[in-house]
């Protein structure tokens, strides 16, 4: 019988670790694909489906989304600036999630900046005299 008490501690113990340590995980990964997706947005100004900011900032409402994280327009701030070869492109997300447990609850609170500037150099749409290559 102490055994089985042991193990659900340890049951209890893991299962409120991970309740604090999920929603670290999920803003990780919801990070790295603004980022991938803001250097994306630098590289293809122009050229992409998401030409403006608010285009974009719909984008990073929609992969939010996708991580069961609730935005609106007014916690995404996205500034793009320059020409499409010197493109650079900030985002800053600003969200709270609330974490529960079975007795009590609290709210987590993330916020992040990302910033990509692009240079022809590195850009895989500029040809090797400067001039954008076109798609079509």
């Amino acid at each position: 019988m102490k055994y089985v008490f042991w193990i659900g501690v340890v049951v209890a113990l893991c299962a409120v670790g991970w309740r604090i340590v999920e929603p670290e995980v999920t803003n990780f990964i919801f990070q790295d694909e603004v980022q991938e997706t803001a250097a994306e947005f630098s590289a293809r100004a122009g050229f992409s489906s998401f030409q403006t900011d608010e285009g974009f900032r719909n984008i990073v409402i929609r992969k939010a989304a996708k991580h069961e994280i609730a935005l609106d327009a007014k916690q995404v701030t996205v500034r793009s600036s320059g020409p499409p070869e010197h493109r650079i492109v900030y985002i800053a997300v600003n969200y709270t999630v609330p974490i529960d447990f079975l007795i009590f609850s609290y709210k987590r609170h993330f916020r992040f900046a990302v910033e990509v500037h692009q240079h022809p150099a590195y850009s895989p749409l500029v040809g090797n005299d400067g001039t954008a290559l076109r798609h079509g």
